[in-house]
């Protein structure tokens, strides 16, 4: 695997990988350390794309249903969505908001869809927690380890109201997700305004959809 496929393939994982294989129990939710969480759902989510044969063949309607019951339920979707587009989003109507993260989250599992079905052997390494018992947002590190150099992957994750954790941003080798798409985002916006960002997002998505067929 070369260098530039491991980053592809990575820049995936690192979307499902962020959250966990279903709801955890509010008790284990609220017992759980930021570090613990981010090791079971990256097992889980390595397990369960491995022993899937419809993802590694390229199935995106199944990556789909993946990341809506297993993975959405555990990222804050719209604090990622609301800092990724900035300043605009108070801009932007509840429509143009719900718009905008549908079409947000479609580009991501677009996206990465064909790199997750190549995910192969791969372990993941969790670094030591430099975090207090009470920090409610903490930076996790981690590597992901395989063929060739390790990868850094990091996940930026806040306790939530029944003590759960969710995810709202990753870092892979070096690139925050969501800072990344913030510059393009903004560029968007100033050009066109919030209408024309999620028009833009529905373009490439369709653009995205027409190329795995």
């Amino acid at each position: 695997m070369n260098r530039f496929l491991s980053r592809r393939t990575f820049s995936a994982w690192a979307v499902a990988a962020a959250c966990a294989l279903g709801v955890a129990s509010a008790a284990q939710a609220a017992d759980e350390s930021a570090d613990a969480f981010i090791k079971r759902v990256s097992v889980d989510i390595l397990d369960a794309i491995k022993a899937d044969k419809s993802i590694h063949a390229g199935d995106v309607n199944k990556i789909v249903v993946l990341v809506d019951q297993r993975v959405m339920p555990n990222v804050n979707f719209l604090r990622m969505t609301a800092s990724a587009v900035g300043p605009g989003w108070r801009q932007a109507t509840p429509e143009q908001q719900k718009r905008l993260q549908e079409e947000f989250k479609t580009l991501l599992v677009r996206t990465y869809s064909g790199a997750l079905s190549q995910v192969s052997d791969q372990t993941i390494s969790v670094k030591p927690l430099r975090a207090a018992a009470d920090d409610k947002e903490v930076l996790v590190r981690t590597e992901v380890r395989g063929k060739g150099d390790p990868i850094q992957l990091d996940y930026r994750v806040e306790k939530a109201a029944d003590g759960s954790w969710k995810v709202y941003n990753m870092n892979v080798m070096g690139i925050w997700l969501v800072e990344n798409y913030k510059t393009q985002f903004a560029q968007e916006i100033n050009a066109k305004g919030v209408d024309g960002l999620v028009a833009s997002l529905a373009d490439r998505n369709k653009t995205n959809a027409r190329a795995v067929k």
